[in-house]
């Protein structure tokens, strides 16, 4: 059975970083592409950003380029993602799936981020 757990959000200050963490269980994590998205209120849920499953290339949504780093752990079946420089636009659940760009799983219970002052 699959599990997918996002940690690591909570409330902060406009310009203030987070660090999501995502761990995944019940499949062969090191032979999956893993993807962040995030839903906001009232809208859809969006790619933020993805990487291979060796980690040697990675994509990301213009709103978060620059600012947002996706990286993964394949010893510890954990995907990253750092966020700096936040914005209030950035307030949305977040998840984490396996695929590049195309979920392959149900989803987990995501992780809220509020950026707020």
């Amino acid at each position: 059975q699959v599990h997918l757990v996002e940690s690591g959000g909570g409330l902060v200050q406009p310009g203030g970083s987070l660090r999501l963490s995502c761990g995944a269980s019940g499949f062969t994590f090191s032979t999956y592409s893993m993807t962040w998205y995030r839903q906001a209120p009232g809208k859809e849920r969006e790619l933020v950003a993805a990487i291979t499953h060796a980690g040697g290339s990675t994509k990301y949504a213009d709103s978060v380029k620059g600012r947002f780093t996706i990286s993964r752990d394949n010893a510890k079946n954990t995907v990253s993602l750092q966020m700096k420089s936040l914005e209030p636009e950035d307030t949305a659940v977040y998840y984490c799936n396996a695929g590049f760009e195309v979920p392959m799983y149900g989803w987990g219970q995501g992780t809220q981020v509020t950026v707020s002052s």
